[in-house]
């Protein structure tokens, strides 16, 4: 697990945890679930994603790669949600959110490591039906994000964004892997046990909470995983889930994109027609 020493004075002196985050980022809301269970406050520093706040010297001093979340613990810096999901629960109630056996666990790491992967589609599908019909940065903005975020992947991501929809295919992919992942956590839980790995809620419950509630803001359709369905049902339940993710949530940002997402559904053109598994919905 990654933990850094900031080379800034300033950020070696905090005291206590401080959480640099935003409030739809689901890499962001685990973290903040994590916190609400263990019965842990933290200093809240909200990015701005939009104004390219992330590009700032500042605060690639904290994240090197530019993104949100990043944690500090009395003047450490821990960045990447899953490696900050596991610091905490280690560091403030180790095993709590661990399952029991050597193999669970191994499964945990494999679930955990499948969310962080699926983050990647998650992203592409957020921007191109969600984001994209929110504030946008300005000219001005886009301009000094390139000119000063130093993550590649990140500019290139961002350019693509700008410059247009993403083509069909990207969609596709990325419809076409969450489709199969889900399948696979449905057939997991098919088995009739209440969490991912069985009856004792872990942090792999916790990686996958903030990217099934995503899709749920996206209009995914769950009829094919009614399994997985329960399974979030009985999660969402959690009053971390409130604490974390809900009461975190840019609502009148929601609401305004809902009509606007629904139009490009109605037009053909939403997300659901997406994919190239043919039938598959």
């Amino acid at each position: 697990m990654p933990v850094r020493i900031p080379g800034k004075p300033e950020l070696r002196a905090l005291k206590g945890l401080h959480l640099w985050h935003t409030g739809l980022s689901t890499c962001s809301q685990r973290c903040r679930i994590v916190m609400a269970e263990l019965g842990q406050d933290f200093e809240s520093h909200i990015v701005n994603l939009t104004e390219g706040e992330n590009a700032t010297e500042w605060y690639q001093a904290i994240h090197p790669g530019g993104v949100a979340p990043a944690l500090g613990h009395d003047g450490k810096i821990i960045i990447e949600s899953i490696d900050i999901i596991s610091y905490l629960e280690q560091a403030f109630s180790p095993g709590s959110l661990q399952p029991e056996t050597p193999e669970q666990v191994a499964l945990m790491k494999e679930l955990m490591a499948l969310s962080n992967t699926h983050q990647y589609k998650l992203k592409t599908l957020t921007f191109e039906f969600l984001f994209r019909v929110g504030k946008q940065m300005t000219e001005e903005q886009a301009a000094f994000f390139q000119k000063n975020q130093r993550n590649e992947s990140l500019r290139k991501f961002h350019r693509e964004y700008r410059e247009g929809s993403f083509n069909k295919a990207v969609i596709d992919e990325a419809v076409d892997f969450t489709h199969d992942t889900f399948i696979y956590l449905n057939d997991l839980l098919s088995d009739g046990r209440t969490y991912l790995l069985g009856e004792k809620f872990t942090l792999a419950d916790i990686s996958w909470m903030p990217n099934f509630h995503r899709f749920e803001l996206l209009g995914w359709s769950f009829e094919l995983y009614p399994a997985l369905n329960e399974w979030f049902k009985q999660v969402s339940t959690r009053a971390s889930y409130q604490k974390g993710l809900k009461d975190w949530e840019p609502t009148e940002m929601l609401e305004a994109a809902r009509p606007k997402m629904a139009a490009r559904e109605a037009a053909g053109d939403g997300m659901m027609t997406y994919g190239s598994k043919k039938g598959w919905m």
